[in-house]
């Protein structure tokens, strides 16, 4: 069992990573990469059962985890990597031609970890349904986790699955927003406001758990410790959880600018300097 100093050793490490990545290609998302690095580590090491050594699509008995908010995908192949899904130095070839390690996940290179394309947003909740769904027929007590950004509840299709999962008591789903108020375009309350998500939720039936520190390891595994308690009530589950874009590199923290620009050198020189190394850069 990882100790909490573990768990957040890895952390700089995952946001080292992520950096590095984006850097390396000029491309890709490193905003709410680093904001969601806490939410991701908590996950894969020591909240969710599974089996990174003998990876399968079905995931029978397993806990499987669905990333809607695709372009992210920088902090979720940095853990996958580190949990052991796949060879840590193959971050190098991250969006590069031929890669695995596609800018939003996808399937058919057969990435270990990566059971939906989510390029699109919006769709993950729909597919964590079906899979929530597909546990329930097949009596695998398995949970479905799911992870979404606040921006992409801007998308309809997020609110037709959320009507279904009350009305069907999909009540073995743990679904996550990343509630750090910012988006490709500005902040989401001025681009379109969500209003007050924590009623709209209990008013499509959900349980809602307010987590106000996403980036403290700690108070992360806390709420979700406290979401699995709620389960097999007949109420989905989800966890509004606050974070910072950009969180651990001063520079990117406070604004949206950062949601898909890459760092040049010197910029990134910058924010290594922040995260110093603690288990190994690939």
């Amino acid at each position: 069992m990882q100790t909490t100093n573990d768990l957040k050793q890895l952390c700089t490490q995952v946001r080292r990573d992520i950096l590095r990545m984006v850097h390396a290609v000029s491309s890709g998302h490193p905003g709410g990469s680093l904001g969601c690095v806490e939410y991701l580590v908590a996950l894969y090491n020591g909240v969710m059962n599974h089996n990174a050594q003998n990876f399968a699509m079905d995931g029978k008995n397993e806990d499987l985890f669905f990333l809607s908010n695709g372009h992210i995908s920088p902090v979720f192949y940095s853990v996958l990597a580190r949990s052991g899904y796949f060879e840590i130095n193959e971050l190098a070839t991250f969006r590069k031609l031929n890669s695995r390690l596609q800018g939003h996940p996808t399937t058919h290179e057969g990435l270990p970890g990566v059971r939906i394309a989510s390029g699109s947003l919006g769709q993950g909740l729909s597919v964590a349904i079906g899979a929530a769904l597909a546990k329930k027929l097949n009596n695998d007590k398995g949970i479905i986790y799911t992870l979404h950004g606040d921006g992409e509840l801007q998308e309809g299709q997020i609110w037709e699955a959320a009507m279904y999962a009350s009305a069907n008591k999909v009540d073995n789903l743990i679904a996550t927003v990343d509630y750090n108020g910012r988006q490709i375009d500005g902040d989401v309350e001025n681009v379109l406001s969500l209003g007050n998500l924590k009623l709209k939720f209990e008013a499509f039936g959900f349980t809602v758990i307010e987590n106000h520190e996403g980036n403290s390891i700690e108070k992360v595994i806390e709420y979700f410790n406290l979401a699995k308690q709620q389960l097999g009530r007949g109420k989905p589950v989800i966890i509004l959880m606050k974070t910072e874009m950009g969180q651990g590199v001063d520079f990117m923290m406070g604004t949206h600018k950062w949601h898909g620009s890459a760092p040049n050198d010197e910029q990134l020189q910058k924010a290594l300097a922040q995260l110093p190394v603690t288990l190994g850069d690939y």
